[in-house]
């Protein structure tokens, strides 16, 4: 009997299981229709409340006015629309005297002072706004009024300043202008008037209809916009398809916000919006460029500051709001879509990261773009500022190549943390195979830390010619693991750091270049001194040759007593990479000199003595080229 219980017991439990297993299942495969069901059941009693509130409106805004009304009478205050009023006016005033004064001051037309011109008014508007307000004591529902519509007005103020800065850098039209303060007046009542009724406790359901209305003068405002869209906006002219498409969009847009798809709402209104913002960035920064003279340096790093600077900002502060949005409107969702908060949460975050990493690397790259291309007049420059230029043309495209490395890295590595995978596994296997590959590439580490060394050593430069073993010629690159050499006959080598060993580097401050020449043993010395010295002169007083002597073309005296003649030593001092010319120059000049004042060259002779065999041989020996034969006088 026990047996066939515990059976019972076991089967049963399989059972139970089973079934728990695939109710899970039927959930999990239900959840999109539940959510369907979810999203309709709050659309329809979002209408439903709000077509029920539409009567009670009139109720709610007669309360709140005879509560304003009432609390003026009991405080001996004017109305609030009274004080408003007096408060803008007082406020407008200092606004315009201070426009006054700006616009008389004798200030050249640049962008930047047009900011000033613009931003100093509005200055003077809120700092009046301001103390007038705090030198009141205004009572609790006059405050939250007055407070509100002075946001209001200052923040409509704000756009308006804007505005008149784009109209100013031809970045926004006439009749797009126009447009856009109507839109910003409707838009700044509404939310001033949507805050206002919120601290006033007017009815939630209430306030989404008077929302709804003034949306729906602002849908009106926006499909006049996209309907009489041209040339006259400085747009370029569309079809009406296009226009119909672009006023569905708007409408659909509305119908999402007043069906309370928020998230979906700001969605589409940034992907509209971000776009048209980045595009009006990028001509402010264009303009202002000109105007300082940059216009054609698009990669100088205050410009790439300013654009890619602005643009981040545009696109960081568009993607956390959508983000705060999402995040706040779907917490009903938590239980369905886990995993896809996790990823949509990731990839905002993601894209602020690639943001910043991108502005990063713009502003290195732009540095040392600049540093590269900024050479100047490299004969007027002092050794040691040359050298210095010469290094910084040598370590900069290698410290560029490590720092795209390096942000790449980690931006892979961020995004991954962003998205939910754990990037620590990762980063020690990085670690273990990062030693596999030294103990396994024992070579290539050698080159790469030999090259590390030798920049560090200042070892060689580009341009600059080196000799290593077997290996000659000019530095033309390097990268992390060898160095490529031209060779004066065109060659190129392409030699890993590990095997150059000892470099002779002859492009470095100074060299000295010797050379030989045999006289007859006969020959005046003092006169053959005189004669190099007086070339020397010539040549330093040369227009080609002259700048690049340090020390003359001098005798250095006899280097050695040959066989048949003395072999003398000549020496200059020059710039690195000019002695092979001015050694051409100088055997040419010697040659010409020894010619005139009749001087040879000392050549082998052969002497002759004994009899008419001996002189026989000596006529043989005349035979000989580039021998003489002097017989014997005996």
């Amino acid at each position: 009997m026990l047996p066939l219980l515990v059976l019972c017991f076991c089967l049963s439990g399989a059972a139970t299981l089973r079934a728990q297993v695939t109710t899970e299942k039927a959930l999990e495969n239900a959840a999109p229709v539940l959510l369907i069901e979810e999203w309709e059941g709050r659309s329809r009693s979002r209408l439903n409340a709000l077509l029920s509130a539409v009567p009670r409106v009139g109720n709610e805004l007669s309360r709140v006015a005879s509560g304003l009304r009432q609390e003026a009478r009991s405080s001996g205050l004017a109305p609030a629309v009274l004080m408003l009023g007096i408060i803008a006016g007082i406020a407008f005033g200092a606004e315009w005297f201070v426009r006054r004064a700006v616009r008389d001051s004798p200030l050249p037309k640049r962008p930047l002072t047009r900011v000033h011109a613009e931003f100093l008014p509005l200055l003077a508007f809120t700092a009046t706004v301001a103390v007038l307000f705090l030198l009141f004591a205004w009572p609790p529902l006059s405050r939250v009024v007055v407070f509100h519509a002075l946001l209001a007005m200052i923040a409509y103020r704000f756009v308006i300043v804007l505005c008149r800065l784009a109209l100013f850098m031809s970045v926004l039209s006439a009749r797009a202008y126009s447009r856009v303060r109507m839109f910003a007046a409707v838009a700044f009542v509404a939310v001033a008037f949507s805050a206002v009724c919120e601290r006033l406790s007017v009815d939630p359901d209430v306030r989404s209809v008077l929302a709804i209305g003034f949306s729906v003068l602002l849908l009106l405002i926006s499909i006049d916009g996209i309907w009489r869209n041209g040339p006259d906006d400085g747009q370029p002219p569309q079809s009406r398809a296009a226009r119909a498409i672009g006023i569905t969009g708007a409408v659909l847009l509305w119908l999402l916000w007043c069906g309370g798809f928020v998230a979906l709402f700001w969605l589409g209104i940034m992907l509209i919006v971000v776009p048209r913002a980045l595009s009006a960035t990028d001509s402010v920064v264009h303009v202002w460029a000109a105007s300082r003279g940059d216009g054609e340096r698009a990669s100088d790093p205050k410009t790439v500051l300013l654009a890619r600077g602005t643009r981040a900002i545009v696109i960081i502060a568009a993607v956390d709001w959508v983000g705060f949005v999402w995040r706040h409107n779907f917490q009903f969702l938590a239980g369905h879509m886990t995993l896809a908060q996790t990823i949509i949460g990731g990839a905002f975050n993601s894209i602020v990261i690639l943001l910043l990493i991108d502005l990063s690397w713009q502003l290195a790259n732009a540095y040392i773009t600049r540093k590269l291309s900024d050479r100047g007049d490299e004969a007027a420059l002092t050794p040691n500022e040359a050298a210095r230029q010469s290094r910084l043309r040598t370590l900069l495209p290698v410290f560029r190549n490590g720092l795209a490395a390096g942000l790449l890295s980690v931006a892979v590595l961020t995004v991954l943390s962003q998205m939910g995978v754990e990037i620590g596994p990762l980063i020690a296997g990085a670690g273990v195979f990062g030693v596999a590959i030294g103990f396994g590439s024992q070579t290539l580490v050698k080159d790469i830390v030999s090259g590390i060394f030798y920049l560090l050593d200042d070892a060689f430069r580009v341009g600059e010619y080196i000799e290593a073993g077997s290996y000659t010629g000019v530095v033309e690159s390097f990268s992390l693991r060898s160095v490529r050499l031209r060779h004066h006959r065109g060659p190129i080598f392409t030699v890993p750091f590990g095997s150059l060993g000892a470099i002779k580097n002859a492009s470095r401050d100074w060299t000295v270049d010797k050379f030989r020449i045999r006289v007859p043993f006969k020959t005046d010395l003092d006169r053959v001194r005189q004669l190099i010295k007086d070339i020397g002169r010539q040549l330093q007083g040369d227009p080609e040759f002259g700048s690049f002597f340090i020390e003359p073309l001098k005798l250095k005296g006899v280097e050695q007593i040959g066989e048949y003649g003395i072999e003398l030593g000549v020496a200059f001092t020059c710039k690195p990479g000019e002695q092979t010319m001015i050694r051409r120059k100088a055997y040419a000049m010697l040659m010409q000199a020894f010619r005139d004042n009749g001087i040879d060259f000392a050549q082998p002779t052969v002497q002759v003595s004994g009899d008419d065999k001996d002189t026989a041989a000596a006529l043989a020996a005349r035979q000989l080229p580039g021998t003489t034969a002097t017989p014997s006088p005996g």
